[in-house]
């Protein structure tokens, strides 16, 4: 990203900077019930956190950035597939909703899949993901992927010894030839220490507003930890090829690494700013014969606010 690129949007990041730092604040004082300990706990762990102004000029720059790559791809027609992969609390869902902000959901896509049902049980296992790779002038996030099977199906037991080593015996192939079929394959692992998650998982459990975000499978991975590593270890070890290597973001300043992320993203695909003809707001069209009929009442919502 150039100087001039920065310079250029400038004026648009004044504007937007007021109205995204009243939402930051908003989605603080939503938490009532988050206990004041933990917040001090929090924030002593941060001693140098980003502060919320700087963060939110990179914000909004890279996301100035990623509008342009989203017109790149629907341009030039191609296909984008990032995968995000870590532990719970990890932060997977912060940058994926940076991501996706300030996108057009036709074009931007995010893939979070639910336990698989019996039907696709007996099915080939990445057949169940196959529908979801993007087509032409698509990007797809995946929230989770396949790798299900090396990391919770393995750890919590949900899969045999012989289908997890199945599993790591076809994953190179599979992804090379998603590659080879000109899909752009990313993979991003976020990685937190054990006292981090801790930390996390005690704030969500005191805030009823995240209480959802705790599943019994998280509450299981504080137990399983070190399952969870291994199981890290070996994706390593196996999947990290060079047609699709694997990313560790640093997770636990989660802004910065929103902001790592999402600048390396950008760098990984040569995009470019695509020309646009001039938008020019057509004429308002009056006609005299024309009555505006006046609508019942009950039609509109109550005005309680």
């Amino acid at each position: 990203m150039s100087e001039d690129n920065n310079v250029d949007i400038k004026d648009w990041l004044e504007a937007e900077l007021e109205d995204t730092l009243d939402e930051d604040y908003e989605l603080e004082i939503s938490e009532p019930a988050l206990s004041m300990e933990l917040r001090r706990i929090y924030k002593r762990k941060r001693p140098s956190a980003i502060d919320r102004r700087t963060y939110f000029r990179a914000l909004l720059t890279l996301q100035a950035e990623l509008i342009k790559l989203q017109d790149w791809v629907e341009h030039t027609g191609e296909k984008v597939l990032v995968i995000f992969e870590g532990r719970d609390s990890a932060g997977k869902g912060g940058v994926i909703k940076r991501i996706t902000q300030r996108l057009n959901p036709r074009v931007c896509r995010v893939v979070a899949l639910t336990k698989p049902s019996e039907k696709e049980r007996t099915q080939w296992y990445f057949q169940r993901y196959v529908p979801h790779l993007p087509s032409g002038g698509e990007i797809v996030l995946f929230d989770r992927s396949w790798y299900n099977r090396a990391g919770v199906e393995r750890v919590m037991g949900f899969a045999a010894p012989e289908q997890v080593e199945q599993f790591f015996q076809d994953v190179p192939e599979f992804e090379r030839m998603l590659v080879r079929s000109g899909i752009r394959l990313i993979k991003y692992w976020f990685s937190i220490t054990d006292e981090e998650q801790q930390l996390r998982f005690l704030m969500r459990i005191h805030d009823p507003l995240k209480q959802w975000k705790l599943s019994p499978m998280d509450l299981q991975s504080r137990v399983r930890w070190e399952d969870y590593t291994k199981a890290k270890e070996e994706i390593f070890a196996r999947t990290n090829i060079p047609e699709a290597p694997w990313y560790i973001v640093e997770g636990n300043d989660k802004k910065r690494a929103r902001l790592n992320c999402i600048h390396h993203l950008l760098d990984q695909i040569p995009y470019h700013e695509i020309p646009h003809e001039p938008i020019s707001l057509p004429d308002r069209v009056f006609n005299p014969d024309y009555d505006r009929a006046t609508l019942p009442a009950e039609l509109y919502v109550p005005s309680r606010y």
